[in-house]
C-alpha cells in the first residue's frame, strides 16, 4: 500500500497527524509545502497525485532563483489529509517539532491543465525521475521542475531518494529570498508561535481536535 510506511512511522494515539488515507479530491490537483521545525529545520513539499501527496524534504526551502539548485530528498507518501495538518508532533514521535503551512495552491502538468491527462503526464514524469510541473500557489507561482539525481552525482547515503527542486525562467523567476516570508498562510502564524501556543494542535481538522477535548 502507498501508505504503508507513513503508518508504521506513527502511532497516532499520539500525533495528532491524519491516520492514512488514500482517496481522491475535485477540481485541480493540489500542492502544500510545510515548514517543519523537526530535529533539522527543513520544508516538506508535497503534490498530489494518485490519490497521495508525494513528498520531499527541502532543507534550505525553495527559491525563485533558477540558478538555484535545490536538494530534495523523497520521502514517503502521505494521506491527502495532509495538506491541512499545522500544529505539533509530540517530541519523542516521529517528526517531532512543529508545522506550519508554509504555502498551498494547486498545481499542473505545463502541457494541458486538464485533470486527468495532467496526472498522466505528471505519472509518467515521475517514473523518469524529471517531474515538469507549474505551481498556483499563495507564494509559489510558476514552472518548476524536480529532477532525480543519480548516484554518480550526489553522496548524501540516500542516493535512490535525492533530486532538485529548481525553478524554470519564466515571469515568476526571481532573485528575491521567498523563505523569508515565514507565516503560514492558513492560520498567519510563525513556527516561534505555533511553539509557544499551548492549545496548538491541528489548525484546520476541527473535528479531529474537539474530540481531543
Amino acid at each position: 500500500m502507498a501508505l504503508e510506511k507513513y503508518k508504521q512511522k506513527r502511532d497516532f494515539k499520539k500525533t495528532p497527524e491524519p491516520e492514512p488515507k488514500k482517496k481522491s479530491s475535485r477540481g485541480q490537483l493540489k500542492y502544500v509545502i510545510q515548514k517543519h521545525a523537526a530535529s533539522r529545520l527543513h520544508y516538506d513539499f508535497r503534490l498530489e497525485l494518485d490519490g497521495v501527496l508525494k513528498s520531499w524534504a527541502v532543507p534550505k526551502g525553495p527559491s525563485l532563483n533558477p540558478a538555484d539548485k535545490r536538494l530534495a530528498m523523497m520521502t514517503e507518501d502521505h494521506p491527502l489529509d495532509y495538506q491541512n495538518f499545522e500544529g505539533k508532533i509530540p517530541k519523542g514521535e516521529y517528526g517531532g517539532g512543529e508545522v506550519i503551512i508554509w504555502d498551498k495552491g494547486t498545481y499542473h502538468s505545463p502541457l494541458t491543465t486538464n485533470r486527468k491527462r495532467s496526472e498522466e503526464v505528471l505519472a509518467e514524469d515521475l517514473e523518469k525521475g524529471n517531474l515538469i510541473f507549474v505551481l498556483d500557489g499563495k507564494k509559489l507561482k510558476g514552472e518548476f521542475a524536480l529532477v532525480k539525481l543519480r548516484s554518480s552525482k550526489i553522496n548524501t547515503g540516500k542516493q535512490d531518494n535525492a533530486w532538485l527542486l529548481i525553478k524554470k525562467k519564466d515571469e515568476y523567476a526571481s532573485k528575491e529570498d521567498i523563505t523569508r516570508q515565514e507565516r503560514s498562510v492558513v492560520s498567519g502564524k510563525s513556527l516561534d508561535e505555533i511553539k509557544s501556543d499551548e492549545d496548538a494542535a491541528v489548525y484546520g481538522e476541527k473535528e479531529k481536535l474537539s474530540k481531543k477535548k
